[in-house]
């Protein structure tokens, strides 16, 4: 494997998420993905879902976030880190201009593309990526430190 040494064990998990949000991840807008439950801090394979959210396209903030993005779907595109997962205090505004109200909100950073996506079935909850996977993925990270 051309990565550094990676951690053993359950130190990494799926997220799937609908196109065009991915593509606004992968962008470096959406620093907030919304979800039902709330996720553990951690590192998490960025997989898109093989729908798209095609009403999602007429919005503007979306649209010129994505601009000439190619959308993929149903592959894992990146990695990223959640740093963070909280609801917004009832009354004050929200923490992004992406975060809903009443969701729990998943902070993002150190946000890596994938040069070539690799095709991978996912999960609506956190999933456990086989190892061959992580492995495909880092292979394309070699300056990767969890």
């Amino acid at each position: 494997m051309s990565t550094a040494t990676l951690p053993k064990r359950d130190w990494i998990r799926g997220i799937t998420i609908r196109q065009p949000y991915a593509g606004c991840i992968l962008a470096g807008a959406k620093t907030v993905e919304n979800r039902p439950n709330r996720w553990r801090p951690g590192w998490v394979l960025l997989h898109t879902s093989k729908t798209m959210d095609q009403p999602a396209l007429r919005i503007l903030l979306i649209g010129r976030t994505i601009r000439s993005r190619q959308l993929v779907t149903g592959a894992v595109v990146g990695v990223a880190r959640i740093t963070d997962c909280h609801q917004d205090p009832e009354g004050l505004p929200p923490c992004s201009e992406w975060a809903h109200l009443g969701a729990w909100h998943l902070v993002l950073a150190d946000v890596q593309e994938l040069a070539l996506l690799i095709p991978a079935r996912g999960q609506v909850v956190p999933w456990k990526p086989a190892p061959d996977l992580v492995e495909q993925v880092f292979q394309q990270l070699p300056g990767f430190r969890p």
